[in-house]
């Protein structure tokens, strides 16, 4: 189960390889478009800021990145 609350321009890594997408994990996306139910279109990009892969992900498979010092619960 996932308890983290995702939303649009979230930086996010992925949880899992992705080997069909080329994509494996670690690979950090950003959340462009949210999908009913619970799942999210996170797109990836280079150090140039060109898209290698956007697709649709479920929250299990993300992992929200935090910039700034964030409170445990």
């Amino acid at each position: 189960m996932n308890d983290q609350q995702f939303k649009l321009l979230d930086v996010v890594a992925l949880t899992n390889d992705l080997p069909q997408r080329g994509l494996v994990r670690g690979q950090v996306g950003t959340i462009v478009e949210t999908l009913p139910p619970d799942a999210f279109e996170v797109e990836f990009c280079d150090n140039d800021g060109r898209t290698y892969a956007m697709l649709a992900l479920k929250a299990s498979q993300l992992m929200l990145l935090h910039h700034e010092p964030v409170e445990a619960t």
